[in-house]
């Protein structure tokens, strides 16, 4: 009974072996199991955030380049402006094109997130002479299990945001500024338009998953914590129970010494001392 209570003591758990309380031993099995499936998901809500996050502030960043480029639209179709003011507004174009494709091919961890499952393949490629290459047509969405059975897209349709047609519509305007096409320039406000909307729709999207991210998150925090306090229950020791306990069997002890001494009769040996 000393050894046992020591080692209570020493660990801080009623068991250090399953044969001490098999039933005891079982239940921590399972108040561990659940504890560490919790944690897992919560690790997994981490990674989440990280793609959801970074998408929201890309998106974000996708929708000023666009008003910007509808304004630069708006503001060329002026027909107070000349060829020559027109060229200038070219090269603005042209560099938010450049942009465009850069946020496209955003990375978190050294993965793409704006092409699906597909996350170590570039979305868009510039080539050389400067045509676009695009490796987005094949879209899976990136699923994380968040709940035991429930799995949330973690990244964005791509082909919502920087579609093909996107990019053409760019051009198509870079293309209307260098020839000085006015009436070109009317029609592009339209198309432009309807890229905004895409992208805010697709930012509104991500924005409803991000807030059930946050209530699963708040779930499983609250799961974790009672996980954590049955398993505690179930296995942590008393310790002023225990310390109790060893001073009682220490008692005990000191008094079976001393009563053993005094059955045992003297001997001629005790004398001789």
């Amino acid at each position: 009974s000393m050894n046992k209570y020591m080692d209570q003591l020493t660990t801080g758990k009623k068991i250090n072996r399953p044969s001490d309380d098999p039933v005891i031993a079982m239940k921590g099995m399972r108040y561990r199991t659940e504890v560490s499936n919790v944690e897992q998901f919560q690790r997994n809500i981490t990674e989440m955030h990280t793609w959801m996050d970074t998408s929201d502030e890309t998106l974000d960043e996708t929708t000023q380049i666009l008003n910007k480029l509808r304004e630069l639209t708006v503001q060329s179709a002026n027909e107070t402006y000349d060829a020559e003011q027109r060229k200038a507004i070219k090269k603005e174009v042209d560099q938010l094109k450049l942009q465009l494709v850069e946020v496209a091919n955003t990375k978190v961890n050294n993965k793409y997130i704006f092409n699906g499952t597909q996350t170590t393949e570039k979305p868009i490629t510039v080539e050389d002479d400067g045509s676009l290459t695009f490796n987005t047509s094949d879209f899976n969405p990136v699923m994380l299990e968040v709940t035991s059975g429930t799995q949330l897209q973690a990244n964005v349709n791509p082909e919502n945001v920087f579609s093909e047609e996107l990019f053409q519509s760019v051009s198509d305007l870079s293309t209307a500024l260098e020839t000085d096409n006015t009436a070109a320039l009317d029609s592009l406000i339209g198309e432009i338009d309807g890229h905004i909307n895409n992208t805010v729709g697709e930012r509104a999207d991500l924005g409803a998953r991000m807030n059930r991210v946050e209530l699963i998150e708040s779930r499983l925090e609250g799961q974790r914590i009672t996980a954590r306090d049955m398993m505690s229950q179930n296995e942590d020791a008393d310790i002023a129970e225990v310390i109790m306990n060893l001073t009682s069997q220490e008692a005990i002890h000191r008094a079976a010494l001393s009563a053993g001494s005094r059955v045992i009769q003297p001997t001629l040996l005790d004398f001789l001392r």
